[in-house]
């Protein structure tokens, strides 16, 4: 029974020297007719910025020339697989679509043509007497080249066989004549051998000798900076919870700057804490708008029908369709802008050269719990007064808020000296994570409070029933003091001595 194509799911495929030439094709057992298609040219332009910083971000951005039409190609990692955008080229600059969310990465760098990939592609059938397609053999003569003051060329012939219809012989003997030729099985080679050309080195970053609290600091930044640059691509790609994650990783990186200042020169990582501070606050907007969106729909559908009165529902939709969309034009706007790549500059110059000092090189077990301690004291400052009976209540809010972000920096100056540390500090980590939530819902009803006003005023100024607002802003406030109310003895728990007595 001849072999057919389902007998290869895999067309054969070689590769050999530049200088190989066609594969003989006269006498092959069984082939009445060759017949060679017009001969073909693909060219591939790789863009990058001069250092290749597309590449290190993992995106690979190409311009394709094939029968006549010209294509845009990005290819985006996408956790483990890659998410490929084809877009029809219009100009030799790669289109808005696409600048756009490669400029987190090019940043203040501009994207050209560094790389170029050729192939000139022959294409020849065999038929039998009845004028049957038996196979295809293609061949390539390929060259890639980089581009730009120091240029590198590689040059090399594939072969392919796609067997369709062809027997066994007839492969066979093909098989012999492509490895007489010098030509050998091998995967097709183009995209790989450009990436290899155009691959970066890999940024050089310090961390200082090993299991010293500096390396465990700058291990710790590195990660953080890693997961700034990852989200935001995916803030450009306006996937969901992908300014959360931007934000957070801001935040993690400003907190390990300000709680570990003793072991960094300050005249160096203040600037950053500031732009850090800075993207935090634009990015507020975005994320908040997104939360009490959540949180008022969530709050108007399990009211009972008795009390949803009027267009509720249609006003807080209306109302954050607009003040999502205004934030992240905001959001988009910093992070094209000039500060923005100013900080990513700094953050990367800081993980080349960290400007450590005396203490960082002591150990990290030690060094780090020591001051990690000044985070927990400064915690036991802004609960002392959240606790206080005596603060006004006109105070209260803001002396909960200043106690969650104390308990936030301590939380990641905790996640600094956790690899150090091991058990104790998780222990520690995990016994606030109760007090913790507390606060950060305290938090959410004081943002979502003043939105419900803000819902509740527009909603009766257009002559509308606002009485729904009026019901969640009161379920609300009646969190808020129960949360106030449970916080002494939430806090005697998340603080007891021996969960605490890792902190030197």
């Amino acid at each position: 029974m001849p072999e057919t194509t389902a007998q290869h799911r895999t067309p054969p495929h070689y590769r050999g020297g530049a200088a190989t030439g066609a594969p003989r094709l006269a006498g092959l057992p069984g082939v009445h007719r060759a017949e060679q298609l017009p001969v073909e040219v693909h060219e591939t332009e790789r863009y990058d910025t001069d250092d290749l910083r597309l590449a290190l971000a993992g995106i690979t951005l190409s311009r394709h020339h094939a029968d006549g039409a010209v294509q845009w190609q990005l290819d985006l990692p996408d956790g483990e697989d890659r998410e490929r955008l084809r877009i029809p080229a219009g100009t030799a600059q790669p289109p808005e679509e696409i600048d756009a969310l490669v400029r987190g990465a090019a940043r203040d760098r501009t994207v050209r043509p560094v790389g170029h990939a050729r192939t000139t592609r022959t294409v020849i059938r065999l038929r039998d007497q009845r004028d049957r397609l038996l196979a295809e053999v293609v061949h390539d003569a390929v060259s890639v080249a980089t581009l730009g003051s120091c240029t590198e060329v590689r040059s090399w012939t594939e072969a392919a066989v796609l067997p369709l219809d062809a027997p066994a012989e007839l492969l066979s003997e093909l098989a012999t004549r492509l490895a007489d030729d010098g030509l050998r099985p091998a995967a097709p080679a183009t995209a790989a051998e450009l990436d290899r050309l155009l691959h970066p080195a890999p940024p050089h970053r310090r961390t200082g000798p090993k299991g010293t609290a500096g390396a465990e600091l700058m291990r710790y930044l590195a990660t953080h900076v890693d997961r700034l640059a990852a989200a935001d691509l995916s803030v450009r790609r306006d996937e969901p919870d992908a300014v959360h994650r931007m934000r957070v990783a801001a935040r993690r990186l400003r907190s390990a700057l300000r709680a570990y200042r003793p072991l960094l020169d300050r005249e160096c990582t203040d600037p950053i804490v500031d732009g850090l501070r800075t993207l935090g606050r634009e990015l507020a907007p975005a994320r908040d708008a997104e939360v009490l969106r959540e949180r008022i729909a969530t709050g108007l559908a399990d009211l009972p029908a008795q009390l949803r009165l009027g267009p509720a529902e249609a006003m807080a939709t209306r109302h954050f369709a607009r003040t999502e969309a205004e934030a992240r034009a905001a959001v988009l706007t910093e992070l094209d802008g000039d500060r923005y790549a100013q900080l990513r500059t700094a953050l990367d110059a800081l993980l080349e050269d960290p400007p450590l000092t005396g203490r960082a090189a002591r150990p990290a077990r030690r060094e780090l719990p020591a001051v990690a301690a000044r985070s927990a004291r400064r915690l036991e400052r802004a609960m002392a007064r959240a606790t206080d009976p005596g603060t006004p209540a006109a105070d209260r809010d803001a002396a909960v808020h200043a106690a969650r972000k104390a308990g936030k920096r301590l939380r990641y100056a905790t996640e600094v000296a956790r690899p150090a540390v091991g058990r104790p500090a998780k222990r520690f980590a995990a016994g606030l994570k109760g007090f913790q939530s507390a606060l950060g819902e305290h938090q959410d009803t004081v943002v979502a409070r003043e939105a419900l006003r803000e819902l509740g005023a527009a909603t009766t100024g257009a002559g509308e029933n606002g009485f729904s607002f009026g019901v969640l802003l009161g379920r609300d406030l009646a969190r808020a003091a129960e949360i106030e109310r449970e916080l002494p003895a939430l806090w005697s728990s998340a603080w007891r001595r021996k969960r605490r007595r890792w902190l030197r």
